[in-house]
């Protein structure tokens, strides 16, 4: 494998702490945003020594001044690792437009913010690998997500549309699209709703975040360059798009 510049979004915690360090492990120059944890993203870059960024993704010009920074830093981004969400609970009767905006602003809106900013570069270069995280509940749908669910729907589909847009200038656009995983958002659950989740998963156990990570490392590979405009489902087999 060649060592790339990559870059993850939300990457200081739980899934994209994972993927940033596998890509660093594998031997990439790898950078990380965050948005506001700053104890959270020093000892992350302590222990790893990968560089934390910090700008909100889901502010335009915030993505444009942060993407060329770290290209002064590190060099051209060739890996996108498009990770960064929130969640704004609620039933759509009760949800507010500032619950539905956040959610869409973060977890949507951020992935044309980013993406922009790197993929004029990417077509320039003939080379690019973007990968989008989705969610198991944006292809099946849950309960008091309509917001969460609605974003990572789309997410799938701004994946494909931008897959069959950049193909021919030897850029793969894929979306992984995760069930529960063991970080701490899920582990801060109640047990007894924690223990209905895992009886739901046909693995009987959540995922693991190096599990997601090993697939990242599957398709930023050069060698899978024929992978593209992919959703691929990490969920322990609950839910068979």
């Amino acid at each position: 494998m060649s060592s790339r510049v990559a870059l993850v979004t939300g990457g200081t915690r739980g899934i994209g702490a994972a993927i940033a360090w596998a890509l660093k492990q594998a031997g990439h120059r790898v950078a990380v945003n965050f948005a506001g944890n700053q104890a959270a993203a020093k000892k992350f870059t302590e222990q790893t020594e990968i560089p934390a960024y910090s700008w909100d993704v889901g502010d335009f010009d915030a993505c444009a001044a942060g993407v060329q920074q770290v290209e002064a830093d590190l060099g051209p981004i060739e890996i996108l690792i498009n990770n960064a969400g929130i969640t704004r609970d609620g039933f759509l009767h009760k949800m507010t437009p500032e619950q539905w905006a956040a959610v869409l602003i973060t977890n949507l809106n951020s992935c044309f913010n980013m993406s922009r900013q790197v993929i004029e570069g990417m077509r320039a270069r003939s080379y690019g690998r973007i990968i989008n995280i989705a969610s198991i509940n944006g292809q099946k749908g849950q309960v008091g997500q309509t917001n969460y669910g609605a974003a990572k729907a789309g997410v799938i589909g701004f994946t494909k549309a931008l897959a069959l847009e950049s193909a021919s200038k030897g850029i793969t656009v894929n979306a992984i699209a995760p069930g529960y995983i063991n970080t701490e958002m899920v582990a801060a659950v109640q047990p007894e709703v924690l223990q209905k989740v895992i009886a739901a998963i046909p693995a009987g156990r959540l995922g693991m975040a190096e599990e997601l990570a090993h697939a990242v490392l599957f398709l930023v590979d050069d060698r899978a360059a024929f992978v593209n405009g992919e959703t691929l489902s990490i969920n322990g087999g609950q839910y068979m798009a």
